[in-house]
């Protein structure tokens, strides 16, 4: 494969498109030697992309032929005479990928990118384009579900916990604000990067000594200043209050297995929520069988959240093409079964975020995986077979009770 020039990335900065996040593109510094762009107009292309990327035909089939694979089990054979690459984060991206190849321009629907080697993209001048903050409503919905059912059992309010977020991004930012909108007024934030340009932030340990409530939402890095693998190991885990809340919907490595089921089985008192896992796809039965909640990487997977990774997509590759884009992420949603619904004074707001999303449904289904020979597959087929979960700005909830009404508007539904 020829080499790019050796020059820097170039980062173009988030735009907004509609209401839409941004987009990021990275990619070597234009320069007189650089055809990429040519290279990839004025033909039917090659795009080749992972078979569980939803809207892909329809997003991209103005460009050229598209051929749906595995991404788990994709290989360099199957990268022969291929000019797009869409992947998400079960496909490792790097030389021993896309060695040989001819694909110039890659894209993840994935607000991570630890599976991609963009090293070696830069290095070989492949253009490279993720969705950060694609999925990220979904996730911080799918913290406020879990936490409230948990919660609700004891009829424990929210408003009066201290919160800590570990890892304060995309996922992390979004839920401090919608945290704060409900009334949550004790937040401990944990974002050691951001820390060293903006104040505000706490130890780690502190987090977990304070809260009553633990969310992470780090991202998977393995060495540098801040490394979050094995961040919490069981040192960390002692320091929890009585009855608290551990949620972690963002990487598993985080979070060192081993401890944490050795941890759980003498503080039964804590309540865990895991949707990933260290070894997924996975997951060690003994350990699930101590976790409160355990889903399937699934956090993010509210419809929105994965048609917005491909639009993002979409937009990246029509920008380093230069065209323009017309349609909008509305083009490519359906309507709900369910658009609005009318509440009386006596439904509290736990209840609504159960009628839009109950974690114990997606619970129940990945326990019954636990054990077989073909548990891996099964985690696997979860995700690829889940169904359509809307997220909460979908349903206008209608009320008399401005209270209410205010509430089920700061919690993120329309009203």
């Amino acid at each position: 494969m020829m080499k790019a020039s050796r020059v820097k990335f170039s980062v173009i900065k988030p735009l907004l498109f509609n209401r839409y996040v941004g987009i990021f593109i990275k990619t070597a510094a234009r320069n007189p030697h650089d055809n990429r762009e040519n290279a990839l107009k004025n033909r039917e292309l090659s795009i080749l992309a992972d078979e569980n990327i939803p809207m892909v035909n329809e997003m991209f089939s103005q460009f050229g032929s598209i051929k749906r694979v595995d991404g788990r089990s994709l290989s360099a054979e199957q990268l022969i005479g291929v000019d797009v690459l869409l992947v998400r984060s079960v496909t490792k991206v790097d030389e021993h990928l896309l060695a040989d190849s001819s694909v110039k321009f890659i894209g993840s629907a994935t607000i991570g990118t630890d599976h991609i080697d963009e090293d070696y993209l830069y290095e070989n001048g492949i253009t490279f384009s993720s969705a950060p903050g694609c999925n990220a409503d979904a996730v911080v919905e799918y913290d406020l579900c879990c936490v409230s059912q948990l919660l609700a059992v004891n009829h424990e309010s929210l408003i009066d916990k201290t919160v800590a977020i570990i890892g304060v991004g995309n996922v992390g930012r979004k839920l401090q604000q919608r945290l704060e909108a409900i009334g949550v007024n004790k937040l401990l934030l944990n974002d050691p990067p951001r820390a060293q340009q903006e104040s505000g932030f706490s130890e780690l340990e502190d987090c977990f000594k304070n809260a009553d409530i633990i969310a992470m939402h780090t991202p998977l890095i393995k060495d540098g200043a801040w490394p979050t693998h094995h961040l919490v190991t069981i040192d960390t885990l002692k320091l929890l209050k009585p009855n608290a809340i551990i949620l972690n919907a963002g990487r598993g490595p985080a979070i060192k297995a081993n401890d944490l089921l050795t941890f759980l089985e003498k503080r039964t008192d804590v309540r865990a929520v895991l949707d990933v896992w260290e070894h997924e796809p996975r997951v060690d039965k003994h350990l699930a069988s101590l976790v409160t909640i355990a889903t399937s990487h699934i956090a993010g997977y509210s419809l929105e959240g994965k048609v917005r990774g491909t639009y993002m997509l979409k937009l990246a590759f029509c920008k380093l093409l230069n065209i323009e884009t017309l349609d909008s992420l509305d083009d490519y949603l359906p309507v709900p079964a369910i658009t609005n619904i009318e509440l009386t004074e006596n439904i509290d707001a736990a209840a609504v975020m159960k009628l839009i999303y109950d974690p114990f449904v997606d619970d129940r289904a990945l326990r019954a995986t636990l054990g077989e020979n073909d548990q891996l597959m099964k985690f696997d087929l979860l995700r690829k077979h889940y169904p359509i979960r809307r997220e909460f700005s979908a349903l206008k909830v209608s009320t008399k009770d401005r209270g209410h009404r205010s509430l089920l508007a700061n919690i993120g539904f329309d009203s």
